[in-house]
């Protein structure tokens, strides 16, 4: 049935904005499920590295729960998150602690809103199922290319997964040390495009960019990266290695389908 969508936007989500990104309503609303179904274990980690006073793993966290609120145009929540984000790189522990209540209020508030949401124009409210296999590839197609996305983000995994899984193999890494497994296997998979996140838990873009250095690899796999992160001189060092283009989360369906294309297409220069 039709969902209420003055729900969110007298509760101050920038609806049209995020539409921008997921195109429809059916879009917005599935992505709205990934989101419930990861959001309690996501901020569950944030207490946890909050307590252990473990700010690197603390400023990934909240930087994925700052780009998911961006993607959902929950504002406040996003420019909360990223004030947490920059210093908690800062090791400011003392801000962390003073202001941590604030995020979780917000974040909180966004649950219930989202909630209500999703059970408007329904008698019941919508069971949240965390899908355990997100991760996960069941076969190999060998009529079809397959394509590698690294991010510790469900919702843009769930979102590439929408647009590609009718015409590529899909494999999806959480972190970098996912994704090296994957390219040290490629002889099973022979990957044709890897999509990475350069901020991810674990192993970094950046030490996965080195890996492939090192063993010469982007001859094999091409390489573009998607990231959520504005800094200039952050995407530059991403230039330092031969990947082939930059994409900024968030993307239209139609950014990351040209991205995708190009990379496949793209022949390097040795």
């Amino acid at each position: 049935m039709i969902k209420d969508k003055n729900i969110l936007i007298q509760n101050g989500v920038d609806l049209n904005k995020s539409l921008e990104l997921f195109g429809d309503m059916t879009m917005y609303d599935e992505s709205l499920g990934d989101f419930m179904a990861e959001v309690e274990n996501k901020l569950y980690k944030i207490a946890h590295f909050k307590d252990a006073i473990d700010m690197p793993n603390y400023a990934i966290l909240v930087h994925s729960l700052k780009s998911d609120a961006k993607y959902f145009g929950f504002t406040k929540l996003a420019e909360i998150a990223y004030e947490h984000e920059l210093k908690s790189k800062e090791k400011n522990i003392i801000f962390v602690n003073d202001n941590y209540n604030i995020l979780m209020d917000e974040a909180n508030r966004i649950v219930e809103l989202v909630k209500k949401y999703l059970s408007s124009g329904n008698n019941t409210v919508l069971p949240l199922i965390k899908n355990e296999d997100t991760n996960k590839v069941v076969s190999i197609d060998s009529n079809k290319k397959t394509i590698l996305a690294a991010d510790d983000s469900e919702i843009i995994i769930n979102f590439i997964k929408k647009i590609f899984a009718n015409e590529y193999n899909l494999l999806f890494a959480s972190d970098g040390e996912e994704a090296i497994n994957y390219i040290n296997q490629n002889s099973n998979y022979k990957i044709v495009a890897f999509l990475l996140d350069l901020n991810m838990p674990k192993v970094d873009g950046f030490k996965v960019l080195e890996f492939m250095k090192e063993n010469n690899l982007f001859k094999d796999i091409p390489v573009s990266i998607v990231t959520g992160n504005d800094s200039r001189e952050i995407n530059l060092n991403a230039f330092e290695y031969p990947i082939v283009d930059i994409l900024k989360k968030p993307f239209t369906p139609e950014a990351v389908k040209n991205i995708v294309e190009r990379t496949i297409n793209f022949k390097q220069r040795y």
